[in-house]
């Protein structure tokens, strides 16, 4: 056995002023872990679930001891086992290719032990440095274009590495709610706790949306928050690289224009995979602030999803004083409220969107009482009419099984994600849309007429033509908190 040293380093919250390791670990290859102060001990075995162990163990001790700042872990994103496991969570979540076109494909080509060899040599010593993001642009829900940052499935591999071991120790640190990029916590869950708020009297809410979150989270302050836990100098170098790696857009012409870099001071691409938890890191800071200074009891819950988020209160005048209250102290993290997303409502009154759920007034479909209810959004429904109908456009040649199959993963991930609430009135009408443009495009394809058939109905489109029923698709999914 040999020793790792301490992971972990208590005394004060400032960031290291040397880029080095403050353990003093020098070699990527250890086989026991173990500080002893009293009852104090972080042991780790070389075993096939070796870095679950690690992560389990690291959790435990960031949650048991709040205060203490880990280092010596950059040894361990080095590891041979934590880069194979970061490569397979990578091609897992598949991706296009970044700047410099590799595929998974080619990386099988060229041997992905060899590939990975390379990639931990550049680690271990100290010469990785990460290639340029590439911009594409993603149409948003509201009208207009996001941009989303594609890096390198080289640079992904890293990043997960370093996410693997970074991730249980600021779980431990995160709010209740902070329900965003986290295991075990899903937009449902966050849906559920407005849900009961509502139902328990608290029918003010602050609908917010922070301006352009992600592109303007300031790099200093970030890396502040990080370092109050991390005080491994290598693992920050790391970070601040990613945050610093210039931004590649290329015009129609294919002429290429690179942004951001060194200069940038705030800003983390979404796309990458060290962003969700950076933007969890911060966003914890207001969270925590509005608990600690007793806001969540004197106002009103905050529940927070990435840049999303709503706050629930009992009275007008609670949701009036947390907007101006949430608004000042955003100010101070260097964020900003977005002036035209963000409203008051009172539910009963009047809806809100949140997670691609409509809040408000609704009837009861079987007794016929009103009630707040949570539906899936107009907005949401329209998102997915326009995809079936690039789909099944007319003229499409693509090969009917492949349709298939990209209109079923479509209609499957909605009964999936939209099976919370009442979701009968938005399963009809994308039943109906479904099958009215599979019938056509069915039509067309056959040469027939579109009116006057008999082709096509209900029971071929589900049956012979194999397409999801969303009605029965979202039955089986439905979560236990749902309405019926």
């Amino acid at each position: 056995m040999v020793s790792l040293g301490p992971l972990w380093k208590s005394e004060g919250l400032m960031v290291p002023k040397k880029p080095v390791n403050a353990g003093g670990g020098t070699e990527p290859w250890f086989r026991h872990a173990s500080k002893r102060d009293g009852d104090r001990e972080l042991t780790m075995s070389l075993e096939p679930d070796q870095v679950e162990r690690l992560r389990k163990k690291l959790y435990e001790k960031a949650k048991r001891e709040p205060d203490f700042r880990f280092y010596t872990l950059y040894d361990k994103v080095c590891w041979a086992e934590t880069l194979a496991q970061a490569y397979r969570q990578a091609k897992a979540n598949a991706g296009s290719a970044g700047v410099d076109g590799v595929r998974f494909e080619d990386i099988e080509s060229y041997g992905e032990d060899r590939w990975l060899a390379e990639l931990r040599q550049d680690l271990v010593e100290e010469t990785y440095h990460p290639q340029p993001v590439r911009r594409v642009m993603i149409p948003k829900p509201g009208g207009g274009e996001r941009p989303l940052g594609i890096p390198t499935i080289r640079d992904r591999v890293a990043q997960t590495s370093v996410v693997l071991l970074l991730g249980p120790i600021f779980e431990a640190d995160f709010e209740d709610n902070v329900y965003a990029y986290r295991p075990g916590r899903s937009a449902h869950d966050a849906l559920a706790e407005v849900q009961k708020r509502l139902y328990g009297g608290q029918e003010h809410v602050v609908d917010a949306d922070v301006t352009k979150y992600f592109d303007t989270i300031p790099h200093a302050e970030l890396m502040q928050s990080v370092a109050r836990r991390i005080a491994d100098g290598k693992i920050l170098r790391l970070l601040k690289l990613w945050l610093k790696s210039p931004v590649e857009e290329r015009d129609e012409r294919g002429n290429r224009r690179l942004t951001g870099g060194k200069k940038s001071k705030s800003g983390t691409p979404q796309g990458g995979v060290v962003s969700p938890l950076l933007a969890n890191i911060y966003i914890n800071r207001l969270l925590r602030h509005w608990r600690k200074t007793g806001a969540c009891e004197r106002l009103g819950q905050i529940v927070s999803y990435a840049d999303d988020f709503v706050i629930v209160c009992a009275s007008h005048r609670q949701a009036e004083e947390s907007l101006t209250l949430v608004s000042r102290w955003l100010t101070k993290l260097g964020l900003t409220i977005h002036p035209t997303k963000t409203r008051l409502c009172q539910a009963r009154e009047e809806p809100f969107d949140f997670l691609g759920y409509t809040f408000g007034p609704a009837r009861h479909w079987r007794t016929g009482r009103r009630l707040l209810s949570a539906q899936p959004s107009k907005k949401a429904q329209k998102r997915l009419k326009e995809k079936i109908n690039t789909l099944l456009h007319r003229g499409n040649p693509t090969p009917w099984p492949e349709l298939q199959t990209r209109l079923n993963r479509l209609l499957s991930g909605w009964a999936e994600y939209f099976s919370f609430g009442f979701t009968g009135q938005a399963d009809d009408a994308i039943e109906w849309h479904v099958r009215e443009r599979a019938r056509r495009f069915l039509c067309r394809r056959h040469k027939l007429r579109v009116s006057g058939t008999g082709r096509f109905g209900y029971a071929e489109i589900h049956g012979k033509m194999g397409v999801v029923d969303v009605h029965q698709a979202r039955l089986s999914r439905r979560p236990v908190h749902a309405l019926s």
